[in-house]
């Protein structure tokens, strides 16, 4: 063990094998893992092993599947036999509405490039898995790129491979204490003496609770068992030429493989069990806790019924182990904002499935500045402080667990961890009909029903429908009112806020009483942000994004503002403290006149204008801006003012046609103006090029964050696909996001978002495509809920396609 190493990973799992090993591929040797007993002595040692590229999440599938392609090459470099067999796997629908899930996943699968899968009937099925009752089965989805591997092999061929690298694992040797210094490295107390380190991982798995705990975080992490058995031999089994493929019963809650000749059956109950919620002790490693087969029972009773020679075998053993799960059930990677040169990987649930992505997106995160796939996902930053109370992540993790084979809609709204942050006019809304959802722990009207209304989860278009249609066309006809607190605000004030601000946003910034849009734009060239940036003529700026995006977005202004280089500015998040509604519709002037002394025609307070206005006995900040493309403002007042300032904008447009709206209907109005959104249109794997984004870029500054690598692009025309909308021939179902679209039987891109316009009457959809056939008028098909659709290329912005309504 040496004194000294650019970085320390900590733990011995699969996780941080991968790290160790990524970042040694990618060029930093000098490194360590330390490991508190022998490597795989956690959770790897005893994981079933099983290995698929199919996700639910998008952007998971993708770091699977990187891990399953990744296996046999470590397994190559290191000399460790993993073990790998590449059995293929099915996953079973037994209901209609899983079938058309799983046709629909199947569609986006290849939209991600995972084309080794096909849909099967029934019938089939039961030739690739022959001990199957295939009773109520519909269909299933193939995969080759299933399988399972020895967990211990993997971990040491991760290690193996990191040390031929010239990594360095240490074993027997437990981290203590982590203590920063003023330049932000790390002294590393360890059993056997003090290790000066660069950076720190966190890759602790079962402890990565105390881990966090050693530099003050409460990471939203907590262990629960999970159950498997392996039976002994099965005759049926023993006779095959071939082994069973690896099969998930969605319905039953199981999942299977061959385990020699017999069988491993898995279960994720619904009936959970947390298992010492704070971490595991700190001498646990190779035992197990102790079986529980009274509460799996109903599943165990499934997967014999599924399984029939299951109920002529016994037993050979069970295994009850435990796994840490995130709120979401995806990893917690990257940098902690606020603790400098301290990086997590930890949280995987399914390390043999995503570690070897987890390695590579830190790794290159560690040594480039981001990682080359979007990393959103599994960001940290995807969750603020509330994620940390222990009750929040005791019901949340447990819900993502029990609900691991559950179906899930899309318009879902699920319980754990709610309410928990309510705008001050909350029970207002509530009163008048809210329905909500959830962003970062913050209650936000979806839409407003009448009394007695809950929508049906559907793959489909709701029974909430036509409500919404009412929304949309009051805004467009009258006027319409929507709780904005779901907006993040941050303000930027100091002396060189203007030039700081200048360098950060990619785009020119407004004068005084002026907005702008600007993309932010990251060294490499990719988004950042789509931010509104706005100058109120009294020195101070506010910028205003999306909600969920609060903790990210600090940690970049807060890793790009360097007191020494920039002077005075500050950068705060005030997002909790200012709220406010906006306005939208056509008499939208008219309600906001009947409350101002102020001047507020076309001429005082032109479109992407603001400034601080009387608003009935409110001193509030007003914008002229307008997600929905009709003439509106947004109005923002202290958190303690969101009451009064809902009942006097109510009251002034009672006559005026007033009313409230919620978030479905601005995704319909946003569609039928062609206006992006975070995490749809734009992301972090997207460029401005790509995304129409660039044209709010101001090439002509001296210098800005990512200028040399926009500028390449515009001047190169690189960009790979361009974003477009299309109009959708669906009845009865709309897009939603990764749905394929093909050309003549070739896919030349993907949608980024869908719903319905419900003002033209159309399915709207916005995609990225090949730019040879982004122009308008090209015929392309897409796939909605699986089911093959006509689509077409139209001009931006089907509705008021000049603008007019929203500048007039």
């Amino acid at each position: 063990m040496n004194s000294q190493y650019r970085v320390v990973v900590i733990g011995g799992g699969v996780v941080g094998a991968s790290v160790l090993y990524h970042l040694a591929k990618f060029g930093w040797t000098d490194v360590a893992l330390i490991e508190r007993s022998v490597l795989t002595a956690g959770s790897s040692w005893h994981a079933a092993g099983g290995v698929h590229a199919l996700n639910a999440d998008p952007n998971m599938a993708a770091l699977q599947a990187y891990t399953i392609d990744l296996l046999s090459e470590i397994e190559k470099e290191s000399g460790q036999d993993i073990g790998l067999h590449m059995t293929g796997g099915v996953t079973i629908a037994s209901t209609p509405d899983r079938w058309e899930w799983l046709q629909a996943a199947y569609r986006v699968f290849q939209t991600i490039g995972i084309e080794d899968c096909h849909l099967m009937t029934p019938e089939e099925v039961k030739r690739a898995c022959p001990i199957m009752d295939t009773k109520g089965v519909i269909g299933g989805l193939w995969a080759d790129r299933e399988g399972y591997l020895d967990t211990t092999g993997t971990v040491h061929a991760y290690a193996g491979a990191a040390k031929k690298r010239g990594a360095t694992v240490i074993e027997h040797n437990r981290v203590l204490e982590l203590n920063q210094r003023a330049d932000g490295t790390w002294n590393v107390v360890t059993e056997k003496g003090t290790i000066h380190a660069e950076h720190v991982v966190n890759a602790g798995g079962l402890w990565a609770k105390q881990v966090g705990r050693m530099v003050g975080l409460e990471l939203p992490v907590s262990p629960l068992a999970h159950h498997y058995l392996i039976t002994e031999s099965v005759p049926e089994v023993a006779a095959l030429n071939f082994e069973i493929p690896m099969t998930v019963d969605l319905e039953g809650f199981t999942y299977i493989r061959q385990d020699q000749q017999g069988i491993l059956v898995g279960i994720y109950e619904t009936n959970y069990q947390h298992w010492n919620v704070d971490g595991a002790p700190w001498d646990y490693g190779f035992e197990l806790i102790q079986e529980d087969t009274d509460r799996i029972a109903d599943e165990l009773v499934m997967a014999f019924e599924r399984y029939p020679v299951l109920q002529e075998v016994g037993i050979k053993r069970w295994v009850n182990g435990a796994f840490t799960f995130s709120p979401d059930g995806n990893p917690l990677v990257g940098p902690v904002p606020g603790k400098r040169n301290y990086w997590l990987a930890c949280g995987v649930m399914a390390g043999f499935l995503q570690g070897g992505g987890v390695g590579k997106s830190l790794a290159e995160w560690m040594i480039h500045g981001e990682p080359e796939a979007d990393a959103w996902p599994m960001d940290i930053a995807r969750y603020g402080e509330f994620a940390s109370n222990r009750e929040y992540i005791k019901q949340t993790t447990g819900q993502f667990y029990s609900r691991r084979f559950v179906m899930t809609y899309p318009n879902e709204q699920l319980p754990a961890g709610r309410p928990l942050k309510k705008a001050p006019a909350h029970d207002a809304l509530n009163a008048a009909g809210a329905l909500w959802g959830c962003s970062w722990g913050l209650e936000i009207p979806l839409m407003f029903g009448p009394p007695g209304f809950t929508e049906t989860p559907t793959l489909k278009r709701s029974n909430a429908f036509d409500v919404v249609a009412e929304e949309c066309k009051a805004v467009r006809e009258t006027v319409g009112l929507l709780d904005i607190t779901g907006f993040s605000r941050y303000e930027i004030t100091g002396a060189d806020a203007e030039a700081w601000l200048d360098t950060v946003l990619a785009g020119k910034l407004p004068k005084p009483g002026r907005a702008r849009l600007s993309p932010m734009v990251s060294p490499e060239g990719r988004m950042k942000g789509d931010l509104t940036v706005f100058n109120w003529g009294d020195g101070s700026w506010w910028i205003m994004g999306s909600y969920y995006l609060r903790q990210w977005h600090m940690r970049w202004f807060d890793d790009h503002l360097d007191p020494a280089r920039d002077g005075d500015v500050a950068a705060r998040d005030i997002s909790d403290a200012t709220v406010g509604f906006s306005l939208s519709g056509p008499n939208s002037r008219k309600v906001l006149e009947k409350l101002t002394h102020q001047d507020v025609g076309h001429a005082a307070l032109p479109f992407m204008g603001c400034q601080a206005m009387d608003v009935g006995l409110i001193r509030a900040k007003v914008a002229r801006i307008s997600v929905t493309g009709e003439l509106g403002y947004e109005i923002n007042c202290a958190a303690s003012e969101h009451i009064t300032l809902r009942e006097i904008l109510l009251e002034a447009g009672a006559d005026l046609g007033i009313r409230e709206y919620g978030y479905y209907a601005l995704n319909s109005l946003r569609l039928e103006k062609s206006f992006g959104i975070w995490s749809a249109e734009f992301t972090q794997g997207y460029t401005p090029g790509m995304t129409g984004m660039d044209r709010w870029i101001d090439f002509s500054k001296s210098d800005f964050i990512g200028k040399a690598a926009a500028l390449e692009e515009r001047e190169r025309n690189t960009a790979p696909q361009r974003l477009v909308t299309l109009e959708v021939a669906s009845p009865d179902a709309d897009a939603s996001g990764y749905e394929p679209v093909w050309k003549d039987g070739k896919r030349i891109g993907f949608v980024t978002s869908g719903g319905y316009g419900h003002t033209v009457g159309k399915s709207l959809a916005m995609a990225l495509v090949a730019p040879e056939q982004a122009g308008p008028g090209t015929k392309l098909t897409t796939h909605i809920v699986g089911v093959e659709r006509d689509a077409v290329v139209i001009e931006p912005s089907p509705h008021d396609p000049s603008g007019t309504r929203m500048r007039g």
